[in-house]
């Protein structure tokens, strides 16, 4: 079956999406219908470079396309998913997966009554490290992780939080179990070149006794993507950003009565682009019937958590000014 797909947002990250919708066409894998935005400048000249129509109207989408990439800002994707959904069209929205709960709820209803399949973008599951270190992965308990970017003009509606961190929090999730119940989040946080939260560290706690220490920052002067955490016998590092992943494993003892050692795997990695993976699964599911690799459900426990970790910093802020208006 060939999936008639199409992009809504043509921004920064949505030009990425296109690229990759236009080269699964060209290879016979869909057929890349248009392109959206409300910018008809920009329309036009995504259209033009995939070789594709375009349109400032995605209610025109409806009935033409089977499969749509969500790109716009968080604000519409509530209203947008939620109409083409009940149309039938399944969708891959980008992180965050809403606003709010509420409208996250309302998409995943929609896709319910449309028949329709809802993936959220949550990139980093796609990262080729994650997808090698997760048939290894087994109750862990201490999570250390940093993500740190440079300062750019993108993404200013929303805090770190919203912006970055929530990449993590999804993945912390993911391998602790999306069932285990999070028992307490301890956070802190601070503008410093915007009125929004720019930098900030959370500490989950769950059920199971796992802790996951989490720092995102994006007015660094480096690009810093990595996780450690602790699992029994194991250590394991991971670093997004060259893709690479390690377990340094305990060696016991032998005969001799020698001090037991270390053993380090550095795990084989493919070297596949993940935004091509995930739209890749998308449209794999979409033809299948189903289910999405990151579920809605999954998509809104993640922006559930994040909206924890803001209430905390709110609850206690570190600069005056930084309140729930900011």
């Amino acid at each position: 079956m060939t999936l008639r797909t199409a992009c809504i947002g043509v921004g920064h990250l949505g030009r990425q999406h296109a690229r990759i919708h236009a080269s699964l066409a060209a290879e016979g894998k869909s057929s890349f219908v248009a392109v959206c935005d409300l910018d008809e400048a920009a329309a036009r000249h995504v259209a033009s470079e995939r070789e594709t129509d375009w349109t400032n109207d995605w209610r025109s989408l409806a009935g033409r396309v089977d499969a749509v990439s969500l790109a716009t800002p968080t604000e519409s994707h509530a209203e947008i998913a939620c109409a083409l959904l009940e149309a039938g069209v399944h969708v891959l929205v980008e992180k965050p997966i809403s606003r709010t709960l509420e409208e996250a709820d309302l998409m995943i209803s929609s896709a319910e009554r449309g028949g329709a399949m809802l993936q959220v973008g949550h990139l980093e599951r796609f990262n080729p490290a994650l997808v090698a270190l997760k048939p290894h992965v087994r109750n862990p308990v201490y999570f250390e992780i940093h993500r740190v970017g440079e300062f750019t003009a993108r993404s200013l509606d929303i805090d770190v939080v919203l912006d970055l961190m929530i990449h993590d929090l999804d993945i912390v999730l993911w391998l602790v179990g999306h069932g285990v119940e999070v028992m307490d989040v301890r956070a802190v946080g601070i503008p410093v070149l915007t009125n929004r939260v720019d930098a900030a560290n959370a500490r989950i706690e769950f059920a199971t006794g796992a802790v996951a220490n989490i720092t995102a920052s994006r007015v660094g002067t480096e690009r810093i993507r990595k996780m450690r955490f602790f699992q029994p016998h194991d250590y394991v590092a991971v670093d997004y950003a060259t893709r690479r992943a390690s377990i340094s494993s305990l060696v016991p003892p032998n005969a001799s009565g020698s001090w037991p050692g270390v053993q380090v795997n550095n795990l084989d990695i493919a070297n596949v682009e993940p935004l091509r993976a995930e739209i890749v699964s998308f449209l794999d599911a979409a033809r299948a019937g189903g289910p999405a690799s990151v579920t809605g459900a999954e998509g809104r426990q993640a922006l559930a958590l994040a909206q924890r970790v803001l209430e905390r910093i709110h609850e206690h802020p570190i600069v005056s000014g930084l309140g729930a208006g900011s």
